[in-house]
């Protein structure tokens, strides 16, 4: 199996720029034989808490109609990053687009707690299944919290995936946290984050691919847009700017 992770610089609000970039960097993945690309946290909105609950939508939304079609035609499970409406609140969450099943959300479990006036937390863990492959999702602030990856570990995962929006030293202290999971539980760790301005701070990228033993095999910078493709068949990573 080829999974990617995607490096992007959001557009803050603009839903249509964004999707229209996303499909890009599916195009990339796509040539190069993925079979999963996930883009970073709200990637399709930009981290902006405080347009959210303007910008919230759902998993269903028809503006998102052409990830499925791409998913279908190509046979690529895509996750993109959304405010998703909930009866209570909303979600900071990753819709996911499989080939020919129904969409499916991941909402973040865990919330900083400068995210709590604007979001509420999600209450299911989802995996993502090849076939000897079991990938954990996570967003953000989730990979900081100890009892994510753990459970992650005791429900079978051997991959985890963590979709953020970080400054330059939030996503350095993170990837020397995703090292100790990735050598804690022998699991392999992709970090896809992004680059440009986002809220009230600018996004330091370092978009990366980890081994099981807490290796780096792949990074990408804080300036480009691209993506990164781990074979777990070879457990070599592949960098591809845009």
């Amino acid at each position: 199996m080829k999974i990617g992770v995607a490096q992007t610089r959001p557009v803050k609000g603009e839903v249509a720029a964004n999707i229209a970039h996303h499909k890009k960097l599916i195009a990339l993945a796509v040539e190069h034989e993925a079979t999963i690309l996930v883009f970073p946290e709200l990637s399709i909105t930009g981290y902006e808490p405080e347009l959210a609950a303007e910008l919230a939508t759902t998993q269903d939304d028809q503006r998102f109609d052409d990830f499925q079609l791409i998913s279908n035609g190509s046979r690529i499970t895509i996750g993109i990053g959304v405010p998703i409406k909930a009866e209570t609140g909303v979600m900071i969450g990753m819709v996911l687009f499989a080939p020919n099943k129904p969409r499916q959300t991941y909402a973040k479990r865990y919330l900083h707690a400068d995210e709590l006036p604007y979001f509420i937390a999600g209450e299911e863990q989802v995996f993502l299944t090849g076939e000897s492959d079991r990938i954990a999702l996570s967003i953000c602030y989730e990979l900081s919290v100890p009892g994510h990856a753990e459970y992650a570990f005791e429900n079978g995962a051997n991959i985890y995936l963590s979709s953020v929006a970080k400054t330059a030293a939030g996503a350095t202290k993170a990837i020397e946290t995703l090292t100790d999971i990735a050598s804690r539980y022998s699991m392999a760790v992709l970090f896809s984050s992004c680059i440009g301005h986002c809220d009230n701070f600018d996004c330091g990228g370092k978009t990366s691919v980890l081994s099981k033993e807490g290796k780096l095999l792949a990074q990408l910078d804080g300036i480009h847009e691209g993506i990164l493709i781990y074979d777990t068949d070879t457990e070599q990573a592949l960098e591809k700017d845009i």
